[in-house]
């Protein structure tokens, strides 16, 4: 849905205690995440082993990347308030560089963690200039999401994720809403499942339905969904890294007007894939 980069993550982080139960916390990167959104989808324990991209990935936590970032906060350990100042543009086909450009986009987020089992975050951000081929285009982005996860005996977790956003655009009338479910119970070392949900308000210039015969108008909007299953089974574990074999299968939906681009209502799709990954540490 946008290039990734090499360069993830890289940046610097200090944390002060100033009371008995008060902390500071400055944040200063090159490439990074600002305060803006839930962690990003293959950063989320529900979905970790799920190689499918969301389709509300950019309403939800697509600045997971941004050339660029300062965030300050404070902390409890039940709360955290942060802002930042970042970069928003989207990161171009370069995928070794730096993309820098000014810190003028901005972001606010209130997580509150009452218990180790549940985190709730609410967001808000200005973004500059996302796209690099839309340069006078801005957004505005609210996010809400819930995340909660749970030991299941003793090698497995359940965890689950629900999300809320909405983004306006200052080229587009209106709100544009996604809305996300997921889960993944890894049951134990052997067998994983996963599954997520979603609706997403997508415009016919995302999903590439523009002029030409048959073409809609660029800010046409369209409400579209997917449900999508998913198992994994490790073949073989090391010390460090573990191999597992996976499958996923998906329903998507469409509304009536564009079952002539797609064949149907409701197109399926589905993957087999290999994953090598890091073994899992145990709490």
């Amino acid at each position: 849905q946008h290039p990734h980069e090499c360069w993830m993550e890289l940046g610097a982080l200090f944390e002060r205690a100033v009371a008995s139960n008060l902390g500071v916390s400055l944040y200063v990167a090159p490439a990074a995440e600002p305060a803006l959104g839930p962690v990003a989808f293959m950063h989320r324990p529900s979905a970790m082993d799920n190689p499918e991209a969301p389709l509300g990935h950019h309403w939800q936590d697509a600045t997971h990347t941004s050339f660029g970032v300062a965030t300050a906060g404070l902390f409890t350990t039940r709360w955290k308030l942060e802002g930042s100042v970042f970069n928003g543009r989207d990161p171009d086909e370069n995928r070794w560089d730096f993309d820098f450009h000014p810190l003028d986009s901005y972001s606010g987020r209130l997580v509150f963690s009452p218990d180790s089992a549940w985190s709730l975050a609410a967001s808000y951000g200005f973004l500059k200039s996302p796209e690099p081929l839309d340069p006078g285009h801005s957004m505005h982005r609210t996010v809400v999401s819930v995340q909660h996860g749970r030991h299941v005996g003793s090698d497995g977790q359940w965890a689950t994720t629900f999300i809320w956003s909405a983004m306006a655009h200052s080229d587009q009338p209106g709100l544009s809403q996604s809305a996300l479910a997921e889960s993944e119970l890894v049951l134990d070392t052997k067998n994983t499942f996963f599954a997520r949900s979603e609706f997403v308000q997508k415009t016919a210039d995302d999903l590439v339905l523009t002029g030409g015969p048959g073409g809609f108008a660029r800010d046409r909007s369209f409400d579209v969904g997917s449900i999508s299953l998913g198992y994994v089974r490790e073949l073989h574990q090391w010390g460090a890294a573990t191999l597992g074999l996976g499958a996923n299968a998906t329903v998507n939906v469409v509304p009536s007007s564009l079952e002539p681009f797609y064949g149907s209502r409701t197109p399926i799709g589905g993957m087999v894939f290999l994953r090598l990954r890091p073994s899992r540490a145990r709490a």
